[in-house]
């Protein structure tokens, strides 16, 4: 790989219990894991990945107001997806290429996790797919930015 790419990847509150919380809905894999995957997949695709996990929405805001000189962001906002206005102003207002992403399909779970706030400031969202959401998201992000970087 020519080009490395710096991607941060925010997980939002609860996140921290993956393994433990409701695995028929979340899975098996603790956050830890996931993290341990995300780096294997990034380093053989061409991505320095740095990761922060918080349960708080001001936490993750001053942490997204670091992000201006990454290439992308990966984040999953957790239950923030369906009440923070205030992320998605912070991502848009660092203007790098986001990707959300969800462990579960929130567009199959109750009504109120339908909407997003966060997906409109996105390249795109991907859920569904329990830990392998992060690594579609990943890759789709990556090659976003070698696409990018070849025109």
């Amino acid at each position: 790989m020519s080009k490395q790419f710096t991607i941060a990847v925010i997980h939002g509150p609860n996140l921290n219990l993956l393994g433990l919380r409701e695995t028929g809905i979340y899975g098996k894999k603790s956050l830890d894991e996931i993290n341990v995957i995300l780096q294997a997949h990034a380093a053989k695709s061409g991505g320095e990945i740095h990761f922060f996990q918080s349960n708080s929405e001001g936490e993750i805001i001053d942490y997204i107001h670091t992000l201006r000189s990454c290439s992308g962001l990966l984040i999953n906002p957790g239950a923030y997806t369906h009440t923070s206005i205030a992320i998605r102003d912070a991502i848009s207002g660092i203007a790098i290429p986001a990707i959300e992403v969800h462990l579960s399909n929130i567009h199959a779970r109750e009504e109120f996790r339908k909407n997003s706030f966060i997906a409109p400031v996105c390249l795109g969202q991907i859920s569904g797919f329990g830990h392998n959401s992060y690594i579609l998201g990943l890759e789709a992000l990556l090659m976003y930015l070698r696409e990018r970087s070849i025109s």
